[in-house]
């Protein structure tokens, strides 16, 4: 299966990586590459876009960044699942808050889904994983 994973820096890629692989959570911080996302999701079953929903400040520029990517014709079809990163801090966005503010609703000629997780705490990753393979062979 092919996927690829994007997002804002500071938003939990790397770390979501590494847990899912069966790693042991760590932070990094990778320089930004938004500008090549769209390369580097062609032809995939399905984008993953992590942002961090504690994080009010960054949200209109994962909004703009999110819907500029979904608007490329090559990337058309393709699945859509977006990740609230940092589930487990206070004061972060509900679900359907993060819905809302990335305006999802918007985002078509694919299938969108958004779930809250937090890579530190492996939480809600049993249902990132059961999406993907729900994708998997698509």
């Amino acid at each position: 299966m092919d996927v690829t994973m994007v997002g804002l820096q500071n938003a939990g890629k790397t770390s979501l990586l590494r847990v899912l692989s069966g790693g042991e959570f760590t932070i990094e911080r990778p320089a930004p590459f938004s500008g090549m996302w769209e390369r580097y999701c062609r032809g995939v079953n399905a984008i993953v876009f992590i942002v961090d929903m504690a994080d009010p400040k960054v949200l209109s520029v994962a909004r703009e960044e999110l819907h500029s990517l979904m608007a490329q014709p090559s990337l058309r079809g393709i699945p859509l699942l977006v990740l609230g990163n940092k589930s487990d801090l206070p004061n972060r966005l509900t679900v359907d808050e993060l819905i809302d503010e990335l305006d999802l609703a918007e985002i078509g000629h694919r299938e969108v889904s958004c779930y809250g997780i937090s890579a530190k705490e492996e939480t809600n990753l049993d249902a990132v994983l059961e999406w993907l393979m729900k994708w998997a062979n698509k």
